[in-house]
């Protein structure tokens, strides 16, 4: 009964099913002092015993759904940074966001720029946006990792294939953070949003940084309209970042060889080549490819998913 009681969810139930069971007990204590209440009792006991069996049952199915959404969060965090490659890995990593937020429309999410830091060209240094939709996360789990471009840029005069790489990052949002963040561990800096947002949006500043000095992790969140709302979603980011750190570490640490940490999101693994010149995709790690990357980018990614939802969930019954 503890774990109904300490869930808000259920605690009221809880208490309401205490409250039965102290009824229960006085009305059995009754029938077996007195033999002449005892046939009374009967039907005043069976309707207790059925009230209590409808609130255990609505409690159970609370915790289950509860234990439902912290297995599969409704809300992610997709994180996307240009790696090696320059101007042109800034620009694919902008193509990357753009399909992810293309896919995210196409099932009915919702999806919105937290941060987005442009390269002066044009492109991504890096960005985050906030995905949320019923299974979105195990969806977009397995996109973690670095993905791998080869293609001649526009700007490229002598037909040179170029190679470049951006790491996507998709950090689930739970509502039960197993995470304390020590305040003495955070540097705060505050500084004026840039972009869309109203005359007053560089008058103030807004913006959020958040540096975690024992990881080095840094986060940032421009998106909200006060200085309040962007700490609140940059330390909401920065738990997630932390869970997910200690969940590579936990993986790594049980796995017996590499071929076990495959699929554990390790961000720094390559997981797939966009080849433009043969017009196909692969992914590393379940050794399969696809063609058509122009659909492929613009958010036609359900073939690529399901393959790898069902791929994992192969490895992970044996």
């Amino acid at each position: 009964m503890e774990r109904f009681k300490s869930n808000q969810k259920t605690a009221y139930l809880a208490e309401m099913y205490e409250r039965l069971e102290a009824e229960e007990a006085e009305v059995s204590r009754t029938a077996s002092s007195d033999p002449n209440f005892a046939s009374l009792a009967e039907p005043e006991l069976a309707d207790i015993i059925c009230q209590k069996k409808d609130l255990l049952d609505q409690m159970t199915a609370i915790l289950a759904k509860d234990e439902a959404e912290e297995e599969s969060p409704s809300e992610v965090i997709l994180e996307i940074r240009a790696g090696a490659g320059g101007a042109e890995a800034a620009l694919f990593a902008e193509e990357l966001a753009g399909m992810y937020r293309k896919y995210a429309e196409k099932h009915g999410f919702a999806a919105r720029a937290i941060h987005e830091s442009r390269s002066d060209i044009g492109g991504y240094k890096e960005a985050a946006f906030e995905i949320k939709g019923r299974d979105v996360y195990n969806k977009l789990r397995f996109e973690s990792g670095v993905h791998r471009v080869q293609r001649v840029p526009a700007t490229e005069k002598t037909g040179r294939v170029h190679t470049s790489t951006a790491s996507v990052a998709i950090l689930p949002i739970r509502k039960k953070s197993k995470i304390e963040i020590n305040p003495a561990d955070i540097d705060i800096e505050f500084s004026r949003s840039g972009g869309a947002g109203g005359q007053n949006v560089n008058k103030v500043e807004t913006a959020v940084r958040l540096v975690h000095k024992p990881t080095g992790i840094d986060v940032r969140s421009t998106s909200e309209r006060s200085q309040a709302s962007n700490r609140e979603k940059a330390m909401t980011i920065l738990r997630a970042k932390l869970e997910v750190l200690l969940e590579e570490e936990e993986a790594k640490k049980h796995a017996s060889n590499r071929q076990e940490q495959i699929g554990t999101a390790d961000r720094s693994e390559k997981i797939r080549t966009y080849n433009f010149l043969q017009d196909r995709i692969t992914d590393h790690r379940i050794k399969e490819s696809w063609h058509n990357i122009g659909n492929i980018l613009e958010g036609d990614l359900d073939q690529i998913v399901e393959a790898g939802e069902e791929y994992f969930k192969l490895r992970r019954a044996v």
